[in-house]
């Protein structure tokens, strides 16, 4: 089994360790693993992008060619967007609903909404407002993965979670558990 995954967004959202937890989670689980990152301005509000590859067998490039994405994770929608030549036929796009509004000429957000509506597959959740909710303004990035996570398949809610465990331990139990109670959010967001 393989699942190509392209993780998008923009600076300071939290992608790269959302690629930390899916990374955690696939060394735990005896996967085979690559990872190619892209980082924009190192500075909030540049681009970031990272391509995981995860598979049972060897895996030759770190790269996804196109068309060969399974999953795109994105922050961001006009992100999700950006990375549709990657995406399968067969592929789904788990995405922010909200904008992050960083340049002058963002696209019209109806008409950003109304291409992402037009794909075979997405699910889109104001992260931002669920992570508020929760109690954890700061995981949105959290609630996006627990979100994307039914639609990875080779890693199990489980295996997840004890990624987030581990990643966030040297921060502290409290943070642990936030993250863990953001990250549950975006579970139950994804079967309703």
């Amino acid at each position: 089994m393989k699942v190509d995954i392209i993780l998008c967004g923009v600076g300071g959202q939290g992608i790269l360790s959302i690629a930390t937890v899916i990374g955690e989670a696939s060394t735990e689980a005896g996967l085979y693993l690559k990872q190619a990152e892209v980082h924009g301005m190192s500075q909030r509000g540049g681009d970031v992008q990272s391509n995981l590859r995860l598979s049972t067998d060897p895996i030759w490039s770190d790269l996804i060619p196109l068309g060969e994405t399974d999953l795109i994770i994105s922050m961001e929608p006009m992100e999700a967007l950006r990375y549709l030549p990657y995406l399968s036929k067969q592929g789904t796009i788990v995405t922010s609903s909200k904008p992050f509004i960083n340049i002058p000429n963002y696209p019209d957000e109806a008409e950003l909404m109304a291409e992402l509506d037009s794909m075979p597959s997405v699910v889109k959740l104001d992260i931002e407002s669920v992570a508020k909710d929760s109690g954890n303004a700061r995981g949105a990035n959290m609630v996006l993965l627990g979100m994307a996570a039914p639609y990875l398949e080779i890693l199990s809610v489980e295996q997840l979670r004890k990624a987030i465990s581990v990643i966030f331990a040297r921060k502290g139990e409290a943070v642990v558990e936030a993250n863990l109670k953001a990250f549950d959010c975006g579970v139950a967001a994804s079967k309703s």
